[in-house]
């Protein structure tokens, strides 16, 4: 897993607890990079969990509720280092159709060795999307803050479902976006 998404975490994590927290929940973790993350490098995602889920001990939160908030922190990072995928995009159905087929793609030239998850869309009624999340890690609340930080991005009112379909082999979700009249 890309490196600037644990710098984003702590980021995030520092605004809330504090950097002396910070400090101390990334000495009290066992982490194989002994916390040490640069943006540019790559390290285990099982380290994000870990993190995430010592963040929620210290907060007194579980860590999906963690996952949730950080999507949307992360959501908002895109926006800001990225604005040109969101050019042209009239909502947060355009948007989210987009991941696949135009932002994966290009974050695929700048890191080919990247692992990132696939999402299938579809629309089942123009006032539906149906999103398929699919990854070997268990991101599936994260995927979920993204996606509630991007129907806000385009002040867009929506009502989201999210269903677990994860298997031994594979972390599944299905998330049903449906636009409020």
């Amino acid at each position: 897993m890309k490196g600037v998404v644990f710098v984003e975490l702590l980021r995030m994590a520092e605004t809330v607890l504090g950097e002396e927290a910070v400090d101390q929940v990334l000495d009290q973790t066992e982490l194989q990079s002994n916390g040490a993350f640069s943006a540019v490098g790559n390290y285990p995602c099982r380290e994000l969990l870990s993190l995430v889920d010592a963040f929620g001990e210290r907060l007194g939160a579980p860590p999906e509720a963690l996952q949730v908030k950080f999507g949307h922190w992360m959501f908002s990072r895109f926006v800001e280092g990225y604005p040109e995928f969101f050019d042209g995009k009239k909502d947060a159905f355009e948007m989210l159709e987009a991941i696949e087929g135009e932002v994966h793609v290009e974050v695929r030239k700048l890191y080919p060795e990247v692992e990132l998850p696939s999402f299938a869309t579809n629309r089942p009624l123009p006032s539906q999307l149906r999103m398929v999340y699919e990854s070997d890690r268990p991101l599936m609340h994260f995927c979920l803050g993204l996606i509630e930080a991007c129907i806000a991005h385009f002040e867009d009112q929506a009502d989201i479902q999210m269903v677990e379909q994860s298997d031994p082999r594979k972390f599944r979700a299905e998330f049903l976006i449906e636009k409020a009249a």
